[in-house]
């Protein structure tokens, strides 16, 4: 069996051409996903940044144990769930959006006075995900912000479907009251499936 380590020149290691490549190729085909649902739960780039490496670091350390019974996709999200509730404990309950956060969300391309609307109306959600509990904010985040199923999502979290279902209703419901009344609609419309 090849030896993921090999000793270079210097008396380090380096990673063998097996391990080296498919890490790659592992890193090109998910670095996009991994970072934005990192960036969507901390709100600051350099945070996201930061846990990526986190994430491929981890990624390496146990890639050889992986058996490939759940897709590489859900493993490497199970990863970065830890590693973002690891950044969380460590922030100490700190605010985890930052204005920055709002800077990345997508333009609609409008009438300046629609994109207002839209911008403000993407603030009001984000200061809102704040205030829910660290597990439903991951559970929206999942399944509203990157759009995966409940099966995806409860893969990914290593929870059961219903469990998913629950929390996401809570936390949809937990938006719409710290959010009133009034952005009801909104939220059906931005949140609806």
């Amino acid at each position: 069996m090849e030896k993921e380590k090999q000793p270079n020149k210097k008396g380090g290691s380096h990673l063998s051409g097996d391990l080296a490549e498919r890490i790659g190729v592992i890193y090109e085909a998910h670095y996009d996903d991994i970072y934005y649902f990192l960036l969507y739960f901390t709100g600051r780039q350099e945070d996201a940044e930061d846990m990526v490496q986190e994430v491929f670091t981890r990624l390496l350390k146990i890639l050889p144990r992986y058996d490939g019974r759940v897709a590489m996709k859900t493993w490497l999200f199970s990863i970065a769930k830890h590693v973002a509730i690891d950044h969380y404990r460590k922030q100490k309950w700190q605010r985890l959006f930052s204005d920055n956060w709002l800077a990345l969300m997508k333009s609609t391309e409008g009438l300046p006075e629609e994109e207002l609307e839209t911008k403000e109306e993407v603030h009001s959600i984000q200061r809102a995900l704040q205030k829910l509990k660290p597990d439903q904010r991951i559970i929206v985040i999942l399944r509203y912000i990157k759009e995966y199923s409940v099966k995806e999502t409860a893969e990914i979290l290593a929870i059961p479907e219903t469990k998913v279902r629950v929390d996401c209703h809570r936390g949809l419901k937990a938006l719409q009251k710290i959010l009133g009344n009034a952005c009801e609609e909104r939220i059906a419309n931005e949140f609806a499936r």
